[in-house]
């Protein structure tokens, strides 16, 4: 349990040490995780042997579970509603052609049965979100046409269709007695009534301020999530299905301190995915995969080439997209890790296969991150589909707006230039509001004529900060003994692009200068792009 434990740590460790620079290669930075499992692997450098499936099923399964969660919280439904219906068609019927075709293609190409070939078909036959979502995200990739929330939204509702179809494919080939049309209601209505049924409830048991600190309300709904995904799949529902529309259900909700829940699950959705691609690396042996890499390339190609421009191609027609949106949706539809998990979860039922299906979906989907990852920002701008004005964090929830609003305090005493001046005179600018005054005991309500005194405390709203050019503030206490007291703020010798831009001190803000002495006690806010040594 302690190796394991240590191996965990270290590699979480090593992913995010190198996530700066993983985020400035041409390649998607996933594809770095796999390679990096592979390193640790039975071939690689530390000859890890590793082939525990039902463990990697069960960590995977329930990292899939917050990553479709978060698919579906995350994304903004106001941004994606122009391309809802087209994103609904795609991961929907899209699925179910891309699937069928597959099995086609695989039938008569490689002589497989139809059930094997079906199995196949559905594993792979579903877009992968954390792919679609790491290369939006880390490639600033604002898509014209809506293209970007269509990609978000298919991408992130597909996975459900592909799991009940690689269910119904593995009951076919094991030789199980089910009934197709009867499984696919089942799945459908427990986990779509269960989904919206949980969602609904959390969101009521969160606008009846229930729970007093942020903490505990990120914790219940981390506690619904579960749930959400448990209790259908327990009842014979589709517990995947069941979980995305709770998170859809209350990304669209107006919660408290929201923001907060957001930052929370898209730190577990990034661990989980750097989790998920370092495991597969490690569960796969290197030396096994010539034996399905040239049926892996076929596959890749035909889907690639053929199946997903043909089932996009045809399904949007009704409408009336441009061809460069075609095109962008065509190459974008990455496989990944849900196909991966799913063709886990076949060989732990039982299905029998030729090709060993987890090498060559492994495969597959290497080379799709590989080649469609890497090469999707070229094909955004040789079809001319790349939004150079638009900002791809409009389509998330944790995009936050401009009316994103953040509070201040400020203390007037005798020496403080607004002491005796009405609110009117104070000149602020539009984006600052003196929203409240404390005065002796009493709240009062601004208003423009109010005059000011010693004594009054201020409150003021103000737009809240965004990172946007991977700039950060850093606050710095300094106290008794910290090698900063008693110097000017020209002698700190601070790092390139860092500059302290306000020190607190006592109930006094001051906005400092080159000859600015740091005394003991200041809180000083440092604007950054790299840490700061303290």
């Amino acid at each position: 349990m302690d190796h394991v434990l240590l191996l965990v740590g270290t590699v979480i460790l090593i992913c995010i040490l190198m996530n700066r620079w993983v985020e400035k290669l041409a390649v998607p930075s996933l594809l770095v995780f796999i390679a990096l499992g592979m390193c640790f692997g039975e071939n690689g450098l530390l000859h890890i042997q590793f082939d525990d499936y039902a463990a990697v099923n069960t960590i995977c399964s329930v990292s899939l579970i917050f990553i479709m969660f978060y698919g579906g919280f995350g994304t903004n439904l106001t941004a994606a509603r122009p391309v809802a219906v087209q994103s609904v068609v795609l991961s929907t019927l899209g699925v179910a052609c891309t699937a069928g075709s597959v099995a086609v293609f695989v039938h008569l190409v490689f002589h497989l049965s139809w059930a094997e070939s079906l199995l196949i078909g559905s594993v792979i036959s579903s877009t992968d979100a954390a792919s679609v979502f790491n290369i939006l995200r880390t490639k600033k990739l604002a898509l014209k046409e809506h293209t970007d929330s269509l990609l978000e939204l298919e991408s992130g509702s597909n996975d459900p269709i592909s799991y009940m179809l690689t269910s119904v494919a593995v009951a076919v080939l094991t030789g199980q007695e089910i009934s197709v049309p009867l499984l696919l209601l089942q799945q459908i209505a427990l986990g779509a009534a269960g989904g919206l049924l949980l969602g609904r409830l959390s969101a009521w048991i969160l606008g009846r301020g229930t729970f007093q600190s942020d903490q505990n309300q990120t914790i219940f709904i981390f506690s619904m999530v579960i749930t959400a995904y448990a209790l259908p799949s327990v009842l014979g529902g589709n517990g995947y299905l069941s979980v995305y529309l709770c998170g859809i259900w209350l990304g669209r909700c107006s919660l408290p301190q929201k923001r907060y829940m957001v930052h929370f699950f898209d730190v577990i959705t990034h661990v989980c995915q750097v989790l998920i691609f370092f495991l597969l690396g490690l569960l796969v042996t290197p030396v096994e995969l010539p034996a399905v890499l040239l049926p892996a390339l076929a596959i890749t190609a035909f889907l690639t080439l053929i199946a997903r421009p043909a089932v996009v191609g045809l399904l949007l027609l009704p409408f009336r997209p441009s061809l460069g949106q075609i095109g962008v949706v065509s190459w974008a539809g990455l496989r990944g890790v849900a196909s991966i998990v799913f063709a886990i979860m076949a060989v732990l039922g039982g299905a029998s296969t030729h090709y060993h299906l987890f090498n060559l979906v492994f495969c597959i989907v290497l080379l799709s991150i590989s080649i469609q990852g890497t090469l999707l920002p070229w094909i955004s701008a040789r079809l001319s589909m790349i939004d150079h004005t638009g900002d791809v964090g409009k389509t998330f929830n944790d995009y936050q707006e401009e009316s994103s609003i953040d509070f201040i305090k400020v203390h007037l005493d005798q020496s403080h230039p607004w002491t005796g001046q009405t609110l009117k005179d104070l000149l602020l600018p539009n984006d600052l509001l003196v929203v409240m005054i404390a005065r002796s005991g009493q709240t009062i309500v601004p208003q423009g004529d109010t005059l000011l005194q010693a004594g009054d405390l201020l409150v003021i709203a103000a737009r809240g900060f965004e990172d946007r050019e991977q700039l950060s503030l850093q606050e710095v206490a300094v106290e008794r003994g910290h090698r900063w007291q008693g110097k000017q703020l020209r002698d700190l010798n601070l790092p390139n692009h860092t500059l302290v831009i306000l020190i607190k001190r006592g109930l006094d803000t001051i906005i400092p200068g080159g000859d600015t002495v740091i005394l003991s006690g200041d809180l000083l806010v440092i604007a950054q792009s790299s840490p700061v040594p303290t």
